[in-house]
């Protein structure tokens, strides 16, 4: 192991001890997913031809605002606290806080998935044999929202209007991710073979390694703005 991969674990294992103590972006982000795909379910009648079309759009926007709820909070608590700072001060790169950062987004964010996406096949009466794509589809697009949705919490944390300014930068960017999910999911629903799927999934793949990259390489700069 390199030691920028041990410096990255070891922020990533920072985050984690600190949010199993507080609990504070994993309730918020789980509990506002739940509820959202529970008031939708109530609206559509579970395993009708209907439930299947709209139930990629329910997910996707569950998930999209979950996790602007999540990037929001991660940034923001270490501004508060003052761990920014010195974060800043300890002699590692700014990369290393970005993919420290990253990482521990992407794990709150898969936690919650993997809790919610079961519940949201159940309540729905979706084909279970779908799941195993779905699931895949999630974790490539979940890598996606993290990428961009890092940098900007970072950005949004050294703002007055954070709250706002963070769903105002993310969600434009995010919107071609968030087509090619909800596309690709529908197909997945609805039996069709990968073949039909794999323009989406394309995009997908190449929206996370742009922004990975792109990201990656900002980052210290906002950071230092």
């Amino acid at each position: 192991m390199t030691q920028f991969s041990r410096k990255v674990l070891a922020l990533v294992w920072k985050d984690m001890l600190s949010e199993a103590r507080t609990k504070d972006i994993f309730t918020s982000v789980f509990v506002f997913a739940l509820l959202t795909v529970l008031i939708f379910s109530f609206a559509l009648e579970p395993g009708s031809e209907t439930t299947s079309l709209v139930a990629p759009g329910m997910l996707w926007v569950a998930f999209t605002f979950a996790g602007v709820l999540g990037f929001g909070r991660s940034f923001v608590l270490e501004k508060e606290h003052g761990c920014l700072d010195g974060l800043m001060l300890c002699p590692v790169e700014r990369e290393v806080i970005y993919w420290g950062k990253a990482i521990g987004n992407l794990v709150f964010m898969l936690m919650v998935e993997v809790v919610v996406l079961p519940i949201f096949y159940l309540l729905l009466n979706l084909p279970l044999d779908s799941l195993p794509q779905v699931v895949l589809i999630v974790l490539l697009t979940t890598i996606g929202f993290v990428s961009v949705g890092t940098l900007f919490s970072a950005l949004a944390a050294n703002t007055r209007a954070r709250d706002v300014m963070l769903p105002i930068l993310f969600l434009p960017v995010v919107v071609p991710l968030v087509i090619a999910a909800v596309k690709s999911t529908g197909l997945i629903l609805q039996g069709s073979p990968w073949a039909d799927l794999w323009s989406w999934l394309q995009i997908i793949l190449a929206f996370d390694v742009i922004f990975l990259v792109i990201s990656s390489l900002v980052f210290p700069f906002v950071l230092e703005g």
